[in-house]
């Protein structure tokens, strides 16, 4: 039977990097995913991401519906990575290297941390107005203060993340519910519902929004559920961190929907100060502002961490097994949030605009990848990894997984012509009424075909999970055998 090993018997600052966690380093219990996972998405960057469903042209009324629809299927691809983490206790996108070969693998985390650097970004610039509202100081010096919390957390690692994610949800159930009794006291929330206009590009775009939000936590989820004992309940795990982000992210976005139907077109621009001033003055709009600003802490660290752990993940494919400093750490910590910070800084005054095409055109490359990842772990190896060989090259994954890899690039091509964003709108979206369905298309067509492929290969899968020998050698002398 597995051993639970309580935090408080563990370093508070990280030691481990990208390595494999042996089972007597394992710590935690469940309710951290559910806590992390709804502090992470209480928090401004959800608000404003449902009010662009009504932003851009939809109503109330089906854009929750189309919301919660798109939630719903986006969680359930989140929460199925992060049930991969305690069974492999590996950060997420060393897994890739099963299906993309130990080099090819770079492929997709290259995307992943040019995700992350945007993300980070995005939400620097609003933390960036609530500090500074906060503290009387302009945008640019929130940003900049912002940015140094972010990296003593992100340098801290994966406990401090937790607690830090306990703190949020707290703070972020506290303020909503204010945020909330007052969006029912200001506007007539019955005769918003009322508005109805059903179009399917506003329903479908409301439907992407929220599918994108949760889809884009797949390549760093497992990350957070790595140091659960490896016994824990892949369905709870599911539960747990799918849970915690659906309904964090719709209780985010509903009043997202409710504040940008009740401002009749001020809220682009002024997205925190909007929200702050649904009649909130004082001491309330102090508590608001600094609960917006620790609630974005969470999740820019996760952005943050997360770049970290792929970075080291890209360099040690190339270059063997590598340990990772503190120095190592802040080095990269600094490097990751300083490049994030000066994006934030050139396009603070274009944000609503650039954020909408940025999460939609990011579905491109994530959903492919997510279906090639799931489709193999769940269906292809069944949860049979050999860890050891993810670090080498000459192994049973090899360098280059030209199968999985063509399968990707298959996968991210033929969404193309059902793409409509500022930055590309494909052929055939005018013929489908300007309805955007190419995230589905990049989950269904490239998990079809890797299934596929994946099973006619002759690539030979362990009987069963094939852990490193030395973490095997402390797991017995940790229950005494």
């Amino acid at each position: 039977m597995t051993q639970s090993h309580e935090p408080s018997a563990k370093p508070l600052i990280e030691r481990r990097s990208i390595d494999y966690i042996p089972e007597a380093e394992r710590h935690g219990r469940l309710y951290s995913q559910f806590t992390l996972w709804m502090g992470a998405n209480l928090q401004i960057t959800a608000i404003v991401t449902g009010a662009l469903a009504v932003v851009l042209g939809g109503d109330v009324f089906w854009s929750l519906i189309g919301l919660f629809i798109g939630q719903l299927f986006g969680g359930a691809v989140m929460a199925l990575h992060a049930a991969q983490g305690p069974k492999l206790g590996l950060p997420q996108m060393i897994s890739s290297r099963v299906q993309f070969g130990v080099y090819g693998a770079a492929i997709p985390i290259v995307l992943v941390c040019l995700m992350y650097l945007g993300f980070t970004a995005t939400g620097t610039v609003l933390s960036g107005q609530a500090i500074g509202q906060l503290i009387g100081v302009s945008d640019s010096v929130g940003i900049l203060i912002f940015a140094a919390v972010i990296v003593l957390s992100a340098v801290s690692g994966y406990r401090v993340i937790h607690y830090i994610g306990r703190i949020a949800s707290v703070l972020g159930i506290i303020a909503f519910i204010y945020l909330f009794s007052r969006v029912m006291t200001l506007a007539d929330v019955g005769e918003l519902l009322q508005n109805r206009h059903f179009s399917w590009s506003s329903f479908l775009l409301a439907v992407s929004l929220a599918a994108s939000w949760q889809i884009a936590y797949g390549p760093y989820v497992a990350d957070y559920s790595r140091y659960l004992p490896s016994g824990t309940s892949a369905v709870k795990t599911f539960l747990a961190a799918g849970l915690g982000s659906v309904i964090g992210a719709q209780v985010a976005m509903v009043l997202g929907v409710f504040v940008a139907a009740m401002a009749n077109g001020q809220f682009a621009g002024h997205e925190v100060a909007y929200v702050v001033g649904l009649g909130s003055t004082g001491a309330v709009a102090a508590l608001l502002y600094f609960s917006i600003a620790f609630g974005k802490v969470t999740i820019s660290t996760l952005n943050s961490y997360g770049s970290f752990m792929c970075i080291a993940t890209i360099i040690s494919g190339f270059r063997g097994h590598i340990e990772v400093s503190r120095t190592q750490r802040l080095l990269f910590v600094l490097g990751i949030v300083g490049a994030s910070t000066l994006v934030a800084l050139l396009g603070q005054h274009s944000f609503l605009a650039a954020f909408k095409s940025f999460i939609l055109f990011l579905l491109t490359f994530f959903t492919p990848w997510s279906a090639v990842n799931l489709v193999d772990y769940y269906f292809v190896t069944r949860e049979r990894y050999d860890v050891p060989a993810l670090s080498n090259p000459d192994g049973r994954y090899g360098r280059w997984n030209v199968p999985g890899i063509t399968v990707y690039a298959i996968g991210v091509l033929v969404q193309l012509p059902f793409i409509s964003t500022k930055l590309y709108t494909g052929p055939l979206v005018e013929a489908l009424g300007g309805v955007d369905i190419s995230w589905i298309i990049g989950l269904v067509v490239p998990g079809v075909l890797y299934y596929v492929v994946a099973r006619r290969s002759k690539r030979p899968v362990p009987e069963r999970m094939v852990l490193p020998a030395d973490s095997i050698s402390i797991d017995k002398a940790a229950n005494g055998v």
